[in-house]
């Protein structure tokens, strides 16, 4: 058992790591911080959940701020896809109550790591590419007005782009909210991935915009686990200390870097807390019960 002091500071410095890789990769801070306390500070997984949603709140207000200010995150892109995965977070925060009152948390380890497998694919295939190949603007295009730029200080030029087959990336971020309501997390794995492959964004518009979005989706997320009482001041407080400064950390770094070098650090992470959470909801990870 960790004392006080030792608790508070793996609290905080997990939050740090949570926070700067959250921004790098746009996943939000849950994605890390749930594996770690519970497989390693022994957290049961619905507080773990509670209090990563709170960092998933810090990590969005720490970055997306810096990132609209340099007009890498999409607002408008943001704004359109929101209605969907702020309507699936609820359903998956109602889906939580009754597993965890049935004693099927395993499952949700088990839905967790293939979350997170899952998204490995089809960042690898796009792997080599710095910036995705462009399609032909279809209808929601126009209506939506899905374009803009940035100024990339790795290519050193300005990138055009615009988005396609919204329809297909509001699909994927329905189903995100409820991955986000069920497990607690901003569900920022399937907000890149909707952007980044079914929307054919650049992956640093798809991290930046997720970070926008993350926040939202996991505050309505987090009002429903307040109210069941999964949400622990203490933890909460000291860990959204360490997010936001790690998230400020991220926001710095992930300009200076290629889009392919935050693929792969994106993959990497994708792989080893994806394989670790399907062994302990299979039962399979040491200590596990």
């Amino acid at each position: 058992m960790l004392g006080v002091l030792t608790l508070s500071l793996v609290l905080v410095m997990s939050g740090l790591a949570a926070g700067f890789m959250g921004a790098l990769t746009g996943l939000g801070g849950a994605t890390f911080l749930i594996p770690i306390y519970v497989l390693f500070v022994g957290m049961p997984i619905q507080y773990a959940a509670g209090v990563s949603l709170i960092s998933t709140v810090a990590t969005s207000s720490g970055s997306a701020s810096a990132y609209i200010r340099d007009r890498v995150s999409n607002v408008r892109i943001g704004m359109s896809l929101l209605t969907a995965t702020t309507s699936g977070s609820i359903v998956g925060a109602l889906l939580a109550s009754w597993v965890y009152s049935h004693g099927l948390e395993h499952v949700i380890y088990i839905v967790f790591g293939v979350v997170l497998l899952g998204s490995i694919y089809t960042q690898v295939a796009r792997a080599r590419y710095e910036l995705p190949d462009p399609k032909p603007p279809d209808r929601w295009t126009t209506w939506l007005r899905l374009s803009g730029s940035y100024y990339d200080p790795v290519l050193g030029r300005e990138v055009q782009y615009h988005g396609v087959r919204w329809w297909l990336g509001a699909l994927i971020m329905f189903a995100a909210g409820v991955i986000s309501g069920l497990l607690g997390i901003g569900s920022g794995a399937l907000k890149v991935l909707a952007m980044d492959w079914a929307m054919n964004l650049p992956i640093k518009v798809s991290t930046t915009t997720s970070n926008f979005m993350i926040g939202v989706t996991a505050a309505t997320g987090s009002a429903i686990y307040w109210h069941l009482g999964y949400i622990q001041p203490y933890f909460a407080g000291l860990t959204a200390v360490g997010v936001l400064a790690g998230s400020y950390i991220g926001t710095k770094a992930l300009m200076k870097l290629r889009s392919a070098t935050i693929r792969y650090i994106f993959i990497a992470v994708l792989a080893v807390l994806g394989v670790q959470m399907l062994l302990k909801g299979l039962g399979l990870y040491p200590g596990a019960t």
